[in-house]
């Protein structure tokens, strides 16, 4: 068995809190009270209910750490401490038509990261479903349950399988969406789009896909699930490559070989809009 650190144990059983009510919700899916936050935005109780375990099992465990959740917002915490960065429910459409691909994502920021500037040191993706809770620390590689993972070891894109997210009411670019799939397409085995950020980054990590990219994304989609593919040995960037993703909320995920590949592709796509 993998040694963790404590703030890893935290994370998983605030997480397994959290899970049997989701699973329970799920099976019942047909009786939930939703309520429209926004065009093709849903929030159902799964996602409240799931949020107050998850703030109030963190909250025991360190009770001067802030928020980032999806629900509730930014809830301050001490300023010299790390705070939670949440998303109870990833897959809120998927769960809510009956589909079984959805996960809770919780991510530590550390205010004095490297450079001095926030930064990621731990992560954790945990699927209610089938019980694989994917999790990584900084400078200690990532895990499935205690199974190390290790990005794709594909080099040549007719052999990639690359998953997406694609834009809908309300959200996202269509055109640029489209000028990027348009250049990807050709290039690569498949593409999917499964409606889960966190399991896609998740997936990258475990070598399951071999790389992936979407836009218009907030911290809590993609906090864990960034920190899950740098630890397993992968790139996450900008589209242009940078090291500026969540600055332009722009996320490219993959291997070296790949992602070299592929960015070059997505940014000579955009180029020549």
């Amino acid at each position: 068995m993998v040694a963790h650190s404590g703030l890893i144990t935290v994370m998983d059983r605030a997480a397994r809190k959290a899970a049997p009510r989701l699973r329970r919700d799920f099976n019942e899916v047909q009786h939930l009270q939703v309520s429209r936050k926004g065009p093709a935005d849903f929030v159902s109780q799964a996602d409240q209910r799931a949020e107050e375990t998850l703030i109030e099992e963190l909250r025991k465990a360190r009770p001067d750490w802030g928020f980032l959740v999806e629900e509730a917002g930014v809830i301050e915490g001490d300023p010299d401490k790390p705070r939670w960065i949440i998303d109870p429910l990833d897959g809120t459409s998927n769960f809510l038509h009956g589909i079984p691909h959805f996960a809770i994502s919780i991510a530590v920021e550390d205010p004095r990261g490297a450079q001095g500037k926030p930064e990621v040191t731990h992560g954790l993706v945990y699927q209610p479903l089938t019980d694989e809770s994917f999790w990584a620390e900084k400078g200690r590689g990532a895990w499935l349950q205690d199974q190390r993972l290790r990005v794709s070891a594909r080099r040549h894109l007719d052999e990639a399988l690359i998953a997406t997210g694609i834009p809908f009411l309300g959200h996202g670019d269509f055109a640029q969406w489209t000028r990027i799939f348009g250049a990807v397409a050709p290039e690569v085995a498949g593409i999917r789009r499964l409606g889960s950020a966190a399991l896609d980054l998740a997936w990258v990590a475990a070598g399951r896909y071999d790389g992936y990219w979407e836009s218009h994304l907030k911290p809590w989609d993609v906090a864990a699930g960034m920190l899950l593919v740098r630890e397993a040995g992968g790139f996450v960037s900008d589209f242009r490559g940078a090291d500026r993703a969540m600055e332009r909320s722009e996320f490219l995920a993959a291997n070296d070989a790949l992602h070299s590949k592929l960015h070059k592709i997505v940014a000579g796509a955009l180029r020549n809009a």
